[in-house]
């Protein structure tokens, strides 16, 4: 039986009565999940996915921003958040693509602009690489697009797997979860951010489920076949790369462009693997202007 059988997620009545931009919040039944998501503004549907571990707070102060130009929608993934988890057999790649699919179309929502944090824009590049979704740009920020390296690409979701898979693993993760080991842990991303967002990490990793849903995705991420097929990609997509990130080198943008020889790539300077908690007006700025050179803005 796996992990995720033996814990629970967050709860909307304790968790959520303070969770960030509470009032765009609402939950659908999509995929044979509950899914929490939030949705704010007019314009454009643009659609915003967090990376592993993450959740839609990670958008707190970038959403409002982006919602003064686009109808923003903005998911909490499976097993995150307020999300129910996908069953074990679903976690891979394809799998969490799917159920966004399946998302998406129970919201009758197409978005015209998709953006992706971490492991959030390889979700996104899949979906189009798959042509289930056909927005005018791609915008990942500090994606996890290609595999780890060398001896990492092995021992790293090998060791998520153990852990994902002992029923335990996951409660001595969230209680060793205190505010100090989360800001260490943030802070190993290069990112520094406010003490709202490290109390709303806190709350996310020291919560079993949430801890669960994050090492299940881990333990069955699989990037080979996506490296592989990016030669297929023709979405435009933007590389927003963070001169400061520790968990997706930006240096890795050269050899994403290697694949997609017609992305751009965008550097930012003194932010990490955060930069949309950093500075999400930068980060916010920058999206509407891809945006309007894209023309999914006038």
């Amino acid at each position: 039986m796996s992990a995720r059988f033996h814990q629970s997620g967050l709860s909307w009545r304790d968790d959520g009565r303070d969770w960030p931009n509470h009032d765009a919040s609402c939950f659908i039944e999509a995929a044979g999940l509950r899914w929490h998501i939030q949705r704010m503004g007019r314009g454009p549907p643009i659609l915003l996915l967090h990376g592993t571990g993450a959740a839609t707070h990670s958008w707190r102060d970038f959403m409002p921003l982006l919602a003064k130009r686009f109808a923003v929608v903005a998911p909490d993934l499976p097993g995150h958040g307020f999300t129910d988890p996908l069953p074990a057999e679903s976690l891979s790649l394809p799998g969490m693509a799917h159920a966004v699919a399946l998302m998406l179309k129970t919201l009758e929502a197409e978005p015209a602009m998709v953006v992706g944090h971490s492991a959030g824009a390889a979700i996104l590049a899949r979906l189009c690489i798959d042509q289930v979704i056909a927005p005018k740009m791609i915008a990942s920020l500090n994606g996890a697009l290609l595999p780890f390296d060398g001896f990492a690409s092995h021992i790293f979701p090998t060791v998520a797997r153990l852990l994902y898979l002992n029923p335990f693993a996951p409660r001595v993760f969230a209680w060793s979860a205190d505010p100090a080991a989360v800001s260490r842990l943030l802070r190993g991303t290069g990112s520094a951010i406010d003490r709202r967002g490290l109390d709303l990490y806190a709350r996310l990793l020291g919560n079993a489920g949430h801890v669960a849903g994050a090492l299940g995705m881990m333990a069955n991420w699989d990037l080979d076949a996506l490296s592989r097929d990016l030669k297929r990609l023709r979405t435009p997509l933007a590389l927003i790369v963070a001169k400061g990130d520790r968990a997706v080198p930006h240096a890795l943008a050269d050899r994403v462009k290697a694949k997609a020889p017609h992305a751009l790539v965008e550097t930012l300077r003194g932010v990490g693997h955060l930069a949309h908690e950093e500075r999400p007006a930068v980060v916010a700025e920058l999206i509407i202007r891809l945006a309007e050179d894209a023309g999914v803005l006038p």
